[in-house]
Protein backbone atom coordinates (compact mmCIF):
# COMPACT_ATOMS: atom_id res chain seq x y z
CA UNK A 1 0.00 0.00 0.00
CA UNK A 2 1.17 3.52 -0.52
CA UNK A 3 2.14 5.91 2.12
CA UNK A 4 0.20 8.62 2.45
CA UNK A 5 1.28 12.01 4.12
CA UNK A 6 -0.31 11.29 7.70
CA UNK A 7 1.53 7.70 7.91
CA UNK A 8 5.14 9.32 6.69
CA UNK A 9 4.69 11.81 9.64
CA UNK A 10 3.67 9.41 12.29
CA UNK A 11 6.89 6.85 10.97
CA UNK A 12 8.74 10.07 11.09
CA UNK A 13 7.86 10.55 14.92
CA UNK A 14 8.20 6.56 15.24
CA UNK A 15 4.47 6.32 16.65
CA UNK A 16 3.23 3.41 16.14
CA UNK A 17 -0.12 2.62 14.19
CA UNK A 18 -1.80 0.58 11.87
CA UNK A 19 -4.16 1.09 9.21
CA UNK A 20 -7.53 -0.51 8.00
CA UNK A 21 -8.90 -0.69 4.16
CA UNK A 22 -12.91 -0.19 3.39
CA UNK A 23 -14.69 -0.03 0.45
CA UNK A 24 -14.93 3.49 -0.54
CA UNK A 25 -18.70 4.20 -2.82
CA UNK A 26 -17.96 8.00 -2.68
CA UNK A 27 -20.62 8.74 0.30
CA UNK A 28 -19.12 11.61 1.41
CA UNK A 29 -21.83 13.99 2.32
CA UNK A 30 -22.83 15.45 5.45
CA UNK A 31 -26.11 14.64 5.55
CA UNK A 32 -24.79 11.12 5.16
CA UNK A 33 -23.00 10.46 8.03
CA UNK A 34 -19.56 9.47 5.94
CA UNK A 35 -17.66 8.51 9.08
CA UNK A 36 -20.80 6.87 11.01
CA UNK A 37 -20.57 4.73 6.94
CA UNK A 38 -16.99 4.38 7.66
CA UNK A 39 -17.63 2.71 11.07
CA UNK A 40 -20.57 0.38 10.20
CA UNK A 41 -18.11 -0.77 6.75
CA UNK A 42 -15.07 -1.47 9.26
CA UNK A 43 -17.29 -2.95 12.20
CA UNK A 44 -16.01 -1.00 14.70
CA UNK A 45 -17.52 1.50 17.39
CA UNK A 46 -18.56 4.85 16.11
CA UNK A 47 -17.66 6.54 19.01
CA UNK A 48 -14.33 5.05 18.41
CA UNK A 49 -14.33 7.08 14.58
CA UNK A 50 -13.06 10.09 14.40
CA UNK A 51 -13.79 12.64 11.55
CA UNK A 52 -11.90 15.64 10.13
CA UNK A 53 -13.62 19.09 10.09
CA UNK A 54 -11.38 22.22 8.90
CA UNK A 55 -13.08 25.62 9.62
CA UNK A 56 -12.25 29.09 9.46
CA UNK A 57 -12.83 32.02 10.92
CA UNK A 58 -13.79 35.68 10.56
CA UNK A 59 -9.94 35.99 10.53
CA UNK A 60 -9.86 33.42 7.62
CA UNK A 61 -7.66 31.98 10.11
CA UNK A 62 -8.55 28.07 9.52
CA UNK A 63 -8.74 25.55 12.44
CA UNK A 64 -8.96 21.78 12.38
CA UNK A 65 -11.60 19.80 14.48
CA UNK A 66 -11.60 15.66 15.49
CA UNK A 67 -15.14 14.87 16.38
CA UNK A 68 -16.62 11.01 16.91
CA UNK A 69 -19.02 9.52 14.27
CA UNK A 70 -21.77 9.38 16.68
CA UNK A 71 -21.49 12.85 17.26
CA UNK A 72 -21.91 16.75 15.59
CA UNK A 73 -19.78 19.67 16.67
CA UNK A 74 -20.94 22.42 18.87
CA UNK A 75 -19.93 25.19 17.12
CA UNK A 76 -20.02 27.15 19.93
CA UNK A 77 -17.89 25.65 21.79
CA UNK A 78 -15.35 25.15 18.85
CA UNK A 79 -15.26 28.76 19.01
CA UNK A 80 -14.41 29.56 22.32
CA UNK A 81 -11.72 26.42 22.02
CA UNK A 82 -10.08 28.39 18.99
CA UNK A 83 -10.78 32.00 20.18
CA UNK A 84 -13.04 32.60 17.05
CA UNK A 85 -16.09 34.89 17.48
CA UNK A 86 -17.42 33.18 14.16
CA UNK A 87 -16.52 29.62 12.48
CA UNK A 88 -17.44 27.54 9.79
CA UNK A 89 -16.64 24.56 7.70
CA UNK A 90 -14.38 24.98 4.96
CA UNK A 91 -16.60 24.68 1.51
CA UNK A 92 -15.62 21.13 -0.02
CA UNK A 93 -13.76 22.81 -3.43
CA UNK A 94 -11.51 24.39 -1.10
CA UNK A 95 -10.71 21.92 0.77
CA UNK A 96 -8.24 19.77 -1.65
CA UNK A 97 -6.03 23.11 -2.31
CA UNK A 98 -6.03 24.70 1.45
CA UNK A 99 -5.19 21.07 3.43
CA UNK A 100 -4.36 18.78 -0.25
CA UNK A 101 -6.71 16.24 1.29
CA UNK A 102 -10.17 15.03 -0.77
CA UNK A 103 -13.40 15.46 1.51
CA UNK A 104 -13.69 11.69 2.71
CA UNK A 105 -10.01 11.49 2.72
CA UNK A 106 -9.31 14.30 5.37
CA UNK A 107 -6.64 13.18 8.06
CA UNK A 108 -6.18 15.87 10.70
CA UNK A 109 -2.22 14.90 9.79
CA UNK A 110 0.04 15.84 7.28
CA UNK A 111 -1.83 19.01 5.55
CA UNK A 112 -0.38 21.36 3.39
CA UNK A 113 0.22 23.78 6.68
CA UNK A 114 0.15 23.02 10.28
CA UNK A 115 -3.19 24.42 11.45
CA UNK A 116 -4.48 24.55 15.06
CA UNK A 117 -5.99 21.24 15.61
CA UNK A 118 -8.53 20.26 18.36
CA UNK A 119 -9.79 17.13 19.31
CA UNK A 120 -12.95 15.99 21.32
CA UNK A 121 -11.78 14.86 24.63
CA UNK A 122 -13.86 12.01 24.41
CA UNK A 123 -11.26 10.52 21.84
CA UNK A 124 -8.73 9.80 25.46
CA UNK A 125 -11.79 6.93 26.19
CA UNK A 126 -10.49 4.48 24.06
CA UNK A 127 -7.55 2.98 23.64
CA UNK A 128 -7.53 3.13 19.72
CA UNK A 129 -9.17 5.40 17.79
CA UNK A 130 -9.45 5.42 13.54
CA UNK A 131 -9.16 8.86 11.76
CA UNK A 132 -8.63 8.96 7.99
CA UNK A 133 -5.55 8.22 6.65
CA UNK A 134 -5.33 10.71 4.26
CA UNK A 135 -7.42 9.22 1.46
CA UNK A 136 -10.26 7.50 0.69
CA UNK A 137 -10.64 4.00 1.75
CA UNK A 138 -7.88 4.13 4.25
CA UNK A 139 -7.71 4.41 8.33
CA UNK A 140 -5.08 4.62 10.17
CA UNK A 141 -5.39 3.38 13.95
CA UNK A 142 -3.75 5.05 16.59
CA UNK A 143 -3.59 5.22 20.40
CA UNK A 144 -5.32 8.61 20.76
CA UNK A 145 -2.56 10.13 22.94
CA UNK A 146 -0.57 9.45 20.10
CA UNK A 147 -2.59 11.16 17.48
CA UNK A 148 -2.80 14.08 19.84
CA UNK A 149 0.80 14.58 20.08
CA UNK A 150 1.51 13.95 16.54
CA UNK A 151 -0.85 16.82 15.64
CA UNK A 152 0.68 18.86 18.38
CA UNK A 153 -3.64 19.14 19.48
CA UNK A 154 -5.43 20.42 22.13
CA UNK A 155 -8.53 18.23 23.16
CA UNK A 156 -11.51 19.71 24.78
CA UNK A 157 -15.37 19.08 24.89
CA UNK A 158 -16.29 19.84 21.19
CA UNK A 159 -19.84 17.54 21.44
CA UNK A 160 -23.22 18.97 20.84
CA UNK A 161 -25.80 18.03 23.11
Amino acid sequence: MKKTNAMRILDGLKIKYETLSYDDNGEHELSKGAAGNIAEKLGIDPAACFKTIVMRSETKQVFVFCQSAEHEINLKKARQACGAKEINPVKPDELLALTGYVRGGCSPLGMKKKFDTFIDESAMQHEKIYVSAGMRGEQIVIAPQDLVKACNAVTCDLVLE
